[in-house]
């Protein structure tokens, strides 16, 4: 059976309601809300075959129908309608950015994520930039007392890592130090982590010559960096604004969606991110926790280089077109923020 124009008018019809309300959706009130020329008997006949066809379900002994993930991918892909951001949603956004501005890049990104949340009012679960993905940009070793340094490795997308450093022999005096941080910059910049293998750190040592402590001291360091299996954070925000939709009123769901939150390496094994954002519902999630969710995820950038990925976690039923919308802004202004960083 292949689905008409009336069919999916119908179809379009039910999900827009579903959405607004949360009411299972009957014949009738299609009939009412929707000038589509045909009666309720007609409609009923129509959606039992939508239901035949996989695109409606049917919640318990009610007279009404749902929409089923085939059918809220169909809406999704080719019915829903474009929606703009409201004056209010716009004004939010245009003070994310004002706020974010001279901030760290894992505050900007924490901030994008408070603001996603509240904005779409679901959950939002955003990575920061791995320093795996970034490249070195600066590398400094500062005095702190007459036997102690602190190294700091600056990446070209804002991430710091700090260590603190002992030293038997004394620190050397910061014209020396100079000299040092010089070597290590020419020897390091523009490196991703993944380019400082074995080679580069033999001609480093070579280069640095007399000063083998301050190099001993220091290649740990970097094989610390090197070997950090996740060195990016997940931030969470917005947990409990997936109570709000009556689905989680059930506790069996509930716990569904909380053991979920509490395993973000799953969440992020969820999103599916590209250049554009993606959107995986019901089904199409393989982890049974999510089998009644929808995930809209996408990358976020430095440049034209993806850092990190971002995702909305929420009910099959929501606004789709509305959290797009909101979603595609944001990313865009998260991007020109990040790509405008000075260190």
């Amino acid at each position: 059976m292949s689905i008409d124009d009336r069919k999916i008018k119908i179809l379009q019809a039910i999900i827009n309601d579903y959405i607004r309300t949360g009411d299972p959706v009957g014949s009738r009130t299609i009939a009412k809300n929707y000038n589509l020329g045909i009666g309720s008997a007609t409609i009923r006949n129509e959606m039992a075959d939508l239901e035949d066809m996989g695109y409606l379900e049917q919640p318990h002994a009610s007279a009404g129908r749902i929409p089923s993930s085939k059918g809220y991918r169909l809406y999704v892909d080719k019915l829903m309608d474009n929606q703009r951001l409201t004056a209010e949603e716009d004004l939010k956004i245009k003070q994310y950015i004002i706020d974010s501005a001279m901030l760290e890049v894992d505050k900007i990104v924490k901030q994008t994520s408070a603001l996603l949340s509240e904005l779409t009012k679901l959950t939002c679960v955003i990575e920061s930039p791995s320093v795996e993905k970034s490249f070195v940009k600066s590398i400094q070793l500062i005095k702190i007392d007459d036997y102690n340094l602190v190294s700091v490795f600056l990446t070209d997308t804002g991430l710091i890592k700090n260590h603190i450093m002992k030293l038997n022999s004394g620190v050397p005096p910061i014209e020396t130090l100079m000299r040092i941080n010089q070597v290590f910059n020419n020897r390091l910049v523009n490196l991703s982590i993944e380019e400082i293998n074995l080679e580069v750190i033999n001609n480093l040592k070579k280069d640095l010559g007399e000063y083998e402590e301050i190099f001993n001291a220091i290649l740990p360091v970097l094989y610390e960096t090197l070997n950090i299996s996740d060195s990016s954070e997940v931030f969470m925000e917005g947990t409990t604004n997936i109570f709000n939709y009556a689905e989680y009123n059930d506790i069996d769901k509930a716990k569904e969606i909380l053991s979920l939150f509490n395993d973000k390496e799953s969440i992020m094994d969820l999103f599916n991110p590209s250049d554009n954002i993606t959107i995986s519902i019901g089904d199409e999630n393989y982890k049974e926790q999510a089998k009644d969710c929808s995930i809209i995820s996408a990358e976020y950038s430095f440049g034209d280089r993806p850092i990190g990925k971002i995702g909305l976690i929420g009910p099959r039923r929501i606004n789709y077109s509305k959290v797009i919308a909101i979603m595609s802004e944001v990313i865009k202004e998260l991007n020109n923020i990040l790509s405008n960083q000075k260190i």
